[in-house]
């Protein structure tokens, strides 16, 4: 099918919140001239949903005013980073349709000035290198309610200090055998100003500078002066550093450097899956998942594989707002903002999922004739497709019930139902095997009640799909359901909460001749059953593989 599925809904207009309120005020006042923000990830694992908030937060606000969005790699673990996390980063932030532009930077692009500037804090007396190992430093940093204890290294002198900075990146010592802290309050209600940790030895090869560093900075050092180097007016995080913003206005202020603002907003938590890089991280090393891009996973890899589309995932983040406080999200608006771009966007077709033969008696074995169908019911500009017909047919296995139930209205013995864009048809029997499974029903068809024909308008209970024997294109279809069986997964014990039926194979579907030719990512309504996605790894045009995307409704809506 040639039809184009591209988004097709107009967006949602951003919303006011607190921290576009603050850009305003600073734009209005003259403190800024313009706007820098930037989204750092460190390229430890995928992008996730989460991560797409202050995406779409960070990049639409230097969208929005006039400024710019860098991004830079917080790249300064080499033990956790890999090639593959940066240059999938990159791909879903251009997917989500942002673009840096010429402001692609790397912290590890800064290694030098932050040594430079971590030797002058050596010199005023505020950093120190300490030998006490991991577990000690642990325990010497003491509790929420007690203060900590100094480390005996803490009274090094200037010279001892520099002398063993310098022999620490030289390489002559090993890993976890000295840190550079900074020498703050070990009796500071703030755990985060107890002599925190600028420095540790890392003898790793580094993605982007290779093996010229063993010294590493950490996130909370290196920061607040990357964002100081590249001009950042505001620098805005999640709510779990607000404890840190202290010691980013410390760095800054004793280096003398350009001081940007941290803001602090609400991180972005969704129900039925976990959010933690880690712990996706072991759904993929502990083969719960086939990767990162297993359209069950909450990463933006994920979600594009399953159907979803950068403009959905825009109006999600811009839905669920920017504010303060720390709250669930439920999956259902996730859901329901893809609906409402593929229901606008998706053209239809027609896919029996669960195969049962349909023979039409009194239909001439030999004759086959098309029936002309709108590509989308309310998009005339997408044109039609023909669909063939022929006496034996599949209808779905749920739309045959030899004894039906109080309320069915579909097919059964005796009653009546509308083929879609065909023909009234009559259940005249039913085929067994030995084991008395149904393998055939036998109907039917009254000609008249074709469209243009007298009886075009006679009303019947029940509509249902339908793909030609003769002509369906076999397909893989799978349905994927959440991932985690409860809302809010928590504690050590979440991976037994993993849903077993996270996704369900069907080998034998068969689909209408047109979706034969679906191109990877090509989305689509398959009629009557959901939105569907060609696989973007599996599918090639010939030999279609659809991922469902989201149903039609939402079943668990109360």
């Amino acid at each position: 099918m040639t039809i184009s599925a591209e988004s097709s809904t107009v967006e949602v207009a951003a919303s006011s919140n607190f921290i576009r309120n603050i850009v305003q005020e600073d734009l209005a006042s003259g403190k800024h001239s313009t706007i820098v923000t930037r989204f750092p990830p460190e390229p430890n694992g995928y992008l996730h949903i989460g991560h797409a908030k202050s995406i779409c937060l960070n990049f639409g606000l230097a969208r929005d005013f006039g400024g710019c969005c860098h991004l830079r790699f917080d790249d300064t673990n080499p033990a956790k980073e890999e090639k593959e996390y940066i240059d999938s980063i990159k791909g879903s932030v251009k997917w989500l349709g942002f673009d840096w532009g010429e402001h692609l930077y790397h912290a590890s692009d800064y290694f030098e000035q932050l040594y430079l500037w971590a030797e002058g804090l050596i010199r005023q007396g505020n950093a120190y290198v300490d030998d006490l190992t991991a577990e000690e430093m642990r325990a010497y940093r003491g509790t929420l309610t007690e203060p900590g204890k100094e480390s005996p290294f803490r009274d090094r002198s200037v010279e001892e200090n520099l002398e063993l900075f310098h022999r620490m990146r030289s390489g002559e010592f090993p890993d976890g055998s000295r840190v550079l802290r900074a020498r703050i309050d070990m009796a500071s209600p703030n755990m985060n100003l107890r002599d925190p940790v600028m420095y540790r030895i890392v003898h790793e090869p580094h993605p982007h500078t290779g093996a010229t560093w063993c010294v590493y900075p950490m996130y909370d050092y290196a920061h607040g002066q990357s964002d100081s180097i590249e001009g950042v007016t505001h620098s805005i995080c999640t709510l779990e550093f607000e404890d840190h913003r202290p010691l980013y206005d410390w760095f800054l202020d004793r280096i003398g450097a350009y001081h940007p603002r941290q803001y602090e907003f609400a991180r972005l938590n969704l129900t039925y899956t976990v959010m933690s890089k880690r712990k996706l991280l072991q759904l993929v090393r502990e083969g719960d998942v086939t990767g990162w891009d297993d359209p069950r996973m909450p990463t933006l890899d994920g979600l594009r594989r399953r159907g979803y589309t950068p403009q959905s995932i825009r109006n999600f983040c811009e839905q669920i707002g920017v504010g303060r406080n720390d709250s669930w999200i439920e999956m259902s608006i996730l859901e329901e903002s893809v609906r409402a771009d593929l229901n606008v966007a998706a053209p239809r077709a027609m896919a029996v999922l669960r195969p049962l033969r349909l023979i039409v008696e009194n239909y001439p074995e030999e004759l086959a004739e098309e029936f002309t169908a709108p590509n989308h019911p309310q998009r005339p500009e997408l044109g039609e497709r023909s669909i063939p017909f022929c006496r034996e047919l599949y209808i779905e296995q749920d739309d045959f019930q030899e004894i039906p139930v109080k309320g069915f209205k579909r097919l059964s013995p005796g009653s009546e139902v509308r083929l879609r864009y065909a023909f009234i048809i009559r259940c005249s029997g039913v085929e067994k095997d030995a084991s008395g499974v149904i393998t055939a029903v036998r109907c039917s068809y009254d000609r008249d009640t074709q469209a243009g024909g007298p009886e075009a308008g006679r009303k019947v209970k029940g509509v249902i799909h339908w793909v030609s024997a003769r002509h369906g294109v076999p397909a893989q279809v799978r349905l994927y359901d959440r991932l985690i069986t409860v809302p809010n997964p928590a504690g050590d014990e979440w991976k037994s909460l993993l849903n077993p039926d996270s996704v369900e194979l069907l080998p034998d579907a068969v689909i209408e001749p047109a979706l034969a030719s679906a191109q990877p990512e090509e989305r689509f309504q398959f009629e009557r059953q959901g939105y569907f996605c060609a696989d973007l790894r599996e599918s090639t045009p010939g030999r279609p593989v659809f991922n469902r995307t989201v149903t039609l409704r939402d079943s668990r809506a109360k």
